[in-house]
Order: C-alpha cells, then structure tokens, then sequence
C-alpha cells in the first residue's frame, strides 16, 4: 500500500479531511472511554502561510492518513510565541506500519520551519503509545502542558525546535 503514496495539501473542511477526522473522533473516544478530541479548530487556522493540512492517497485515491499544523503565539492556554501545533496526525488502521504518519511530520515540521515557526508543538493522551514513540523517536521532548486539555492527567504535551 506504501507504493503511490500522495501528499496533497487540502482545506481543514475538505470532505476526505472530514471523513478522516470523523474517523480519528471515534478512535479517540474508544481509547479514552468518552467523547472525542474537543479543541476548538476552524479550518482558517491551517490556510497557509499560518498552517497546513495534508492528506495522504493511496494509489487508488483513498485517503489514509493526515495531518495539519497551525500557527501559535504565547496566550493564556501555554503556548509561546512562534508555535507551530501539530493536530489531527491519524493513520487507517489498514495503512499503518507504513511510515505515512513520520513522512507526515516531516513534511508538516519543513513547512512549520519555511513559515517562520520557532518550535512544533504537540499534546496527545497516555493511551496513544504509537503517537508517543513516533514523536520520541522524532526528537520530539516532554513540555509544559499547553492547550485545551492542559489541566488533564492523561494529557502529554511534547516539543521539538524546528531550528
């Protein structure tokens, strides 16, 4: 399935970013016993030159993976200023193991760096073990907990200099 891999940069509201994001909403609420991921995220905040959205294709033109950044400055929620947040990083179960979700986060951490952005920034959940190895495994730290879920104990928050 690795074979005619696409990126293509898509609006947050694209019908494919839709339907992957519904999927990722299910994924997290079975894993957390409750409701999905509820950060407030229009899909102004991934236009460029702020942020981006990619999906990935399989060569059939399915979609099977995303991701997006969006810009962040030092607000009340614990960001700092030249930010970039990664959001909605999610695979297929059917396409794991295929390195979409590393490739992904390369491509969002070159673009977050070409647009100015100082650091890449993250949180996920204690029941994400995948995500928490690919972001070690990417140079990514444990920081100060930031954003919505801030105040949660299965939240981790996570860095990574983009310079």
């Amino acid at each position: 399935m690795s074979d005619g891999i696409q990126l293509c940069t898509v609006p947050y509201d694209h019908p494919d970013a839709v339907k992957l994001n519904d999927q990722v909403q299910i994924e997290y609420q079975e894993r957390y016993q409750g409701e999905g991921d509820l950060t407030y995220l229009d899909p102004a905040m991934f236009a460029p030159p702020n942020g981006l959205y990619l999906l990935a294709y399989d060569a059939s033109g399915t979609p099977v993976a995303s991701g997006g950044w969006r810009s962040q400055d030092e607000n009340d929620e614990g960001y700092s200023d030249g930010d970039a947040e990664l959001k909605r990083m999610y695979v297929i179960p059917e396409a794991r193991g295929l390195g979409l979700a590393r490739r992904i986060l390369a491509e969002l951490e070159a673009d977050a760096r070409a647009s100015g952005r100082l650091r890449m920034a993250l949180e996920t959940g204690d029941q994400q073990p995948e995500a928490i190895a690919l972001y070690r495994s990417s140079g990514y730290t444990v920081a100060p907990k930031f954003g919505h879920y801030r105040h949660y104990e299965n939240s981790l928050c996570m860095a990574k200099p983009l310079h």
